[in-house]
């Protein structure tokens, strides 16, 4: 529902100074809601880099495997790869801080090269790739959901100044503005009468 306005002169100023505000903002927030959009884009695009990659491994990963069975790709998952830390850092875009990833710091595992096959490493190697890709792909998602959020409102807020906040303002002045000019007219006229009967009186 729309605020009630009074038919003042102070109305005209308040609705004039909240105009210039409105004016002012908008830009402000037509480049953040630009830069936005520009690092949503940017985002999508890393996830989709990352889907690539862990696509790429597992096609390699799945080779390496054939060696070992069910049995021994379990068991060499389960001992030699394990995760200790996941490590990130929070980085401020366009004004939304995000989580960004780091890496991944795995428990100390020793391999006896004496004792194991030559394919061993190379599996290691690629499991622990594939950890950090299922990882990073976790914080890039978040890193999208909390940009697409923040461009949303932006969005919403933009469009709120354009269509509805400085339109109402602009309209609401103009009616103030033939109101009093209205009322100043009458005034004009109501003065020349009772000038007109005080003369006729006088005479």
């Amino acid at each position: 529902m729309a605020e009630k306005i009074k038919f003042t002169k102070q109305e005209q100023k308040k609705q004039q100074d909240a105009l210039k505000q409105f004016k002012r903002f908008l830009p402000t927030l037509q480049l953040k809601k630009q830069q936005l959009q520009a690092e949503v884009r940017r985002s999508a695009d890393l996830l989709e880099e990352n889907l690539r990659r862990q696509s790429e491994l597992k096609g390699a990963l799945a080779q390496s495997l054939i060696f070992f069975g069910d049995t021994g790709a379990a068991k060499l998952i389960e001992e030699k790869v394990r995760i200790a830390h996941i490590r990130s850092s929070e980085q401020n875009i366009a004004g939304v801080p995000i989580p960004v990833f780091e890496g991944i710091d795995f428990v100390p595992v020793e391999i006896d090269r004496f004792a194991t096959d030559w394919y061993v490493d190379d599996a290691v190697d690629a499991l622990k790739r594939a950890a950090e890709l299922k990882e990073e792909f976790k914080i890039l998602q978040k890193q999208y959901d909390l940009l697409a959020e923040e461009l949303r409102t932006t969005g919403q807020r933009v469009n709120l100044f354009e269509k509805v906040k400085i339109p109402e303002c602009q309209e609401n002045i103009r009616k103030i503005r033939i109101m009093l000019g209205d009322l100043e007219t009458s005034a004009v006229a109501r003065s020349k009468i009772a000038k007109r009967k005080t003369a006729a009186a006088v005479n």
